[in-house]
């Protein structure tokens, strides 16, 4: 079989950057896309409002090798993907950040994960820090998970702490969301739940667009032979911390039935206040207060959500038991700050046995591995 009957077969897949500020960290990005190992594929860049003149230098650089996206002034990140998803045809779409660097097969693992199961409509690859690169990266290291009330993990990051990645973790596995930081996805399964939710702007977009594909019977896999390093930080966003945790609640209430909301909201709110006064008694209670700064934005917007809950519903054709049987059972946060359980591998209450999750031969032989304080809410 000939090159070109090689790329013809491979399915279509469209990189999608998002770009607001900084021409070094966008231009090794494309250095590594474009270097990839799989052939077919296009490189679309949006430039979401910048205004350092980094678009001109990268279209100075790479030519036609990029197809450039130009929207007039910054619309928010969730928007701006949106934006081009709209604009892309063919197979699959990477939703990746603008200060990543990757490996040259990373593409060429998680399509063949896609390809080997139709029901498979988004990967994540292992997401490396690109300073240190020994650690996983924070926001989605080797998968995401969540328990009942809605917290968010990783495989290899709890809360404030990142594990040394020594391949502890890598099995390809179902996970309950994919990192936004490279997010793989069958192009017809996220329209057929209408893409990223406007309503988020930036923060937990990918973990609620994970769920809605959940609710349509589809499956989220991490696949760790891929492989992608992150910068992280390079896009200062106002109020990350509020963000974060207005998006999340906004999450658990528009994709719970009403049943799950009326049990697991209650918890979730006496937990947020002993929340409150644990960062109050390390005088960050700023970040505390921002968690019920968004409780009363839930309440002010109610008509946005009930709005945003409602569509989400519609999509709906896989019971919220089945949902609910793909997260965590027992809180993560309980585990962490109560039980002192630092890494993913000590958790219990997963929704599959630890053995799908973890390299028990390589744990025991290496018995513990170092973390990194990363400072992330969540």
């Amino acid at each position: 079989m000939g090159p070109e009957l090689e790329r013809r077969l491979s399915p279509h897949v469209s990189v999608i950057i998002i770009h607001v500020r900084g021409f070094d960290p966008l231009t090794n990005t494309l250095k590594s896309v474009l270097t990839s190992k799989y052939d077919n594929l296009e490189v679309v860049l949006v430039d979401n409002g910048s205004t350092d003149g980094s678009i001109g230098l990268t279209q100075q650089a790479f030519g036609d090798k990029i197809r450039v996206l130009k929207i007039t002034g910054n619309i928010g990140f969730v928007r701006a993907c949106n934006y081009a998803l709209e604009r892309v045809q063919g197979d699959y779409v990477v939703l990746l950040n603008d200060d990543t660097v990757v490996d040259p097969d990373w593409l060429t693992r998680l399509v063949d994960v896609a390809e080997s199961d139709s029901s498979i409509v988004a990967c994540q690859p292992k997401l490396r820090m690109l300073k240190s690169p020994d650690f996983f990266e924070f926001n989605g290291a080797c998968g995401g998970m969540i328990d009942l009330c809605g917290i968010p993990f990783t495989r290899g990051r709890l809360f404030d702490k990142t594990e040394e990645d020594f391949g502890q973790y890598d099995k390809t596995v179902e996970v309950f969301w994919a990192s936004g930081a490279a997010m793989f996805l069958r192009l017809k399964a996220a329209r057929e739940v209408g893409y990223l939710d406007d309503l988020f702007y930036f923060q937990m977009e990918e973990i609620d667009l994970s769920w809605r594909l959940r609710m349509r019977g589809y499956k989220v896999v991490s696949v760790p032979s891929s492989i992608v390093y992150h910068l992280g930080g390079g896009t200062p966003v106002p109020r990350t911390s509020f963000l974060k945790h207005r998006n999340n609640l906004l999450m658990l209430a528009k994709n719970y039935s009403f049943r799950s909301l009326a049990v697991f909201l209650p918890i979730r709110l006496f937990m947020d206040a002993g929340y409150l006064a644990y960062l109050s008694s390390k005088g960050r209670s700023k970040f505390g207060l921002d968690a019920f700064a968004s409780y009363v934005w839930m309440l002010r917007n109610m008509r946005k959500v009930i709005q945003t809950r409602r569509a989400s519903q519609n999509i709906r054709i896989v019971p919220d038991g089945v949902i609910r049987s793909s997260m965590a059972k027992t809180s993560v946060a309980f585990q962490y700050y109560i039980l002192g359980r630092r890494a993913f591998s000590q958790l219990s209450g997963l929704p599959l046995p630890r053995s799908s999750y973890v390299n028990e031969g390589l744990l025991i032989a290496r018995r513990t591995g170092r973390f990194l304080e990363v400072g992330s809410v969540f």
